[in-house]
Parts: C-alpha cells; sequence; structure tokens
C-alpha cells in the first residue's frame, strides 16, 4: 500500500497581488458559485523550491531549470584553455542531450528550446562528457549516462519534470499541489496611486508626476498539498532519509514561505495560522469542499475560526461516510495549539 501524507493549511493575506494573470491583477476563480482570490500551484511551487529552507535545508540535493546548461559547459571549456569555438560546439551537441538547441538568426546556439530540470548529477555528468570530448572522444548521446530516472535532486523528485526529447526520463511528481482559493467571498479591488516628481518646483503643474492602478484582494485562502512518500522515495533512488528531508522542507515552506509577488508594494508575508497534517494509505482528498459555501455566508466575521471549523467538520464528515481518516497532527497558532515542529516531526516520521 502507498503512504499518503497530506497537508492542509489556512494562511491569512492583508492585501496583497501574490499572483497576477495577464492585465496585472490578481488570479481568481469561481468557486460554489462565488469569486475568489486564487494563487496558482505554480506560483507556491516556485516559491517553495527557490526560498531558504529549501535552499538550506537541501543544500546539494536541489536541481536547476534552465535553458542554459550550454552555456555553463562553453564556459567551464574556455576556463580549460579550449577555444571558444570547438568549446561552443561541444556544448551545443552535450546540451542538445537535454533538448533540441535554439536555431534561427541572431539566437543563442547553446540555448535549449524548453526549459529543462537539471539535476547535480546530470549537470556533473554533462561537464564530464565535454571534458572527454574536448579530449578527442566521440559523443554517444544513447550511450553518455548523462540523464537519470532517480537521483538525490530532492525538487525534480518532488515536482516532477518532462523532457519532450527524452520522454523515458521524464519524472512523475511525488507532490500534487492545488491552487489555493480564499476560503469566502473575495473581489478584487483597486489601488489607485500618484508617484510625486521631488524635483519638480512649485511654478510648475500641481499634478503627479505619474498616476497608475494596481488590483489587490484579501482573505483567508486554503492550501491543499499531497506527498505520494513511496513514489518520492523511488524517484530519489530509495534514500529515505533525504525523502524525509524533503517533507520537512515542504512542510515548513508551506507554513512559512510566502510567493513573491508585490511583495515590495504590499509587504503581504504571512505564515499559516492552522496547519493540519494527515497520514496514512487511504485515498488521499482535498478538503476544499468545506469552502463550497462561502464562510462569509455564515453570519460571522470570525473567517478564520469559521473556515477552520468547517475544515475540521468536512474532514469528519468524509471519515464518517467512508469509514476511514488518515491519523493526523494539527497546529493552531490563532488558538495556541500545537507547533510547527511536532507537525514537521509528525509527517516526516
Amino acid at each position: 500500500m502507498t503512504t499518503f501524507i497530506q497537508l492542509h493549511a489556512l494562511t491569512i493575506y492583508p492585501p496583497a497581488n501574490l499572483n497576477r494573470d495577464d492585465v496585472g491583477r490578481p488570479k481568481s476563480a469561481v468557486f460554489g458559485g462565488t469569486p475568489r482570490l486564487r494563487i496558482s500551484s505554480q506560483s507556491l511551487k516556485r516559491a517553495w523550491r527557490t526560498s531558504d529552507v529549501f535552499q538550506q535545508q537541501l543544500e546539494g540535493n536541489m536541481g536547476q531549470r534552465t535553458q542554459r546548461l550550454g552555456e555553463v559547459i562553453q564556459r567551464h571549456l574556455m576556463d580549460r584553455g579550449h577555444d571558444e569555438a570547438a568549446a561552443q560546439a561541444i556544448a551545443i551537441r552535450v546540451a542538445g542531450i537535454f533538448g533540441k538547441p535554439e536555431t534561427g538568426s541572431g539566437k543563442n546556439p547553446t540555448l535549449i528550446r524548453q526549459l529543462a530540470f537539471i539535476s547535480p548529477e546530470e549537470r556533473q555528468a554533462a561537464i564530464e562528457l565535454a571534458d572527454r570530448a574536448a579530449a578527442g572522444n566521440a559523443i554517444d548521446k544513447e550511450k553518455a549516462g548523462v540523464l537519470r530516472k532517480a537521483d538525490t535532486a530532492v525538487d525534480i523528485a518532488m515536482f516532477g519534470r518532462m523532457l519532450a526529447d527524452n520522454p523515458d526520463y521524464n519524472r512523475e511528481a511525488a507532490v500534487q499541489v492545488a491552487h489555493a482559493i480564499t476560503t469566502h467571498r473575495v473581489v478584487v479591488e483597486d489601488d489607485y496611486y500618484t508617484a510625486v516628481d521631488d524635483l519638480k518646483t512649485s511654478a510648475e503643474d500641481a499634478g503627479a508626476g505619474f498616476v497608475g492602478e494596481a488590483g489587490f484582494g484579501a482573505g483567508v485562502f486554503y492550501l491543499y498539498a499531497c506527498v505520494d512518500r513511496d513514489l518520492l522515495v523511488r524517484n530519489l533512488s530509495g534514500d529515505r532519509d533525504l525523502a524525509n528531508a524533503g517533507i520537512a522542507a515542504l512542510v515548513e515552506a508551506m507554513a512559512t514561505v510566502s510567493p513573491k509577488g508585490k511583495q515590495a508594494s504590499f509587504a503581504s508575508r504571512a505564515r499559516a495560522s492552522y496547519l493540519m497534517a494527515e497520514k496514512g494509505e487511504t485515498a488521499p482528498r482535498t478538503l476544499a469542499a468545506a469552502f463550497l459555501k462561502s464562510t462569509d455566508g455564515s453570519g460571522t466575521q470570525d473567517l478564520l475560526n469559521t473556515s477552520i471549523h468547517a475544515l475540521e467538520a468536512a474532514r469528519d464528515h468524509f471519515a464518517q461516510a467512508y469509514g476511514d481518516a488518515p491519523d493526523a497532527r494539527v497546529m493552531n497558532a490563532a488558538a495556541g495549539e500545537g507547533t510547527l515542529a511536532d507537525v514537521i516531526a509528525f509527517a516526516r516520521s
């Protein structure tokens, strides 16, 4: 049986624009017939994997998503005294293992067309292959041994990857992350703002140097993620200690790390007010159904406690209906109950 770790968080964001749409307004969704603010799973995962939590706790075990491995290889060879043209030719061939090169006038030929998620082992193997090629050995992409189906890159093991030109080396994500939504109705508002020209004199017009608008919203967000622990271990070549370190980093980041959108304008850094970790072999399920009915329609303005009650009630109702419920550990910062350390220890054990 597969062991699943499910994470549920309620985080309060004051006025913010954490994740923008194509016209710069906060992303939104209609859920239960009412408009909600939304933070995409891509935005959340990017914030978590680039956070200090991941970078420090998983140092040396993080991949890089890039088109520029060829540039790294070319610089490596040139630093060792190889001719620029020869170094570039080798870099193009080695980087081509991860994807087709950019083509066309003005394009950097060492770039690959798509972003590739590259593990530390693959990066090192690619550099070593380039060194062998520079020494006169032929490059056989099929036998190069650069690509890995499992390694020690925790973020790749968690969030997966797709290599369009080498699908045999795609990595199935062991962590599923939902789009976060507010537990209640929210309508995006507009902030009308001006900027003053510090050098404008009183003899000139009294108008501002710049006028603009910025969308924002605020609310209690429900975040959900699910970890397939067994798949995570397989993706990490069977290293259970590293898998547990990754789970610990994920729990901490989910509770403490915010997306970076418009932080300079809103300082909307927040920590989870409520965090629940569940662990067991029962089929995973989101508890978003708790918020199908907007919590602001409950007749109370205490949106956090109303959301906590709705979340816990939904869990109990699912357990009663299906006859099963995974073990759980809760931190309720608003009530001073539990700690993040307790939840992390439970999730990784």
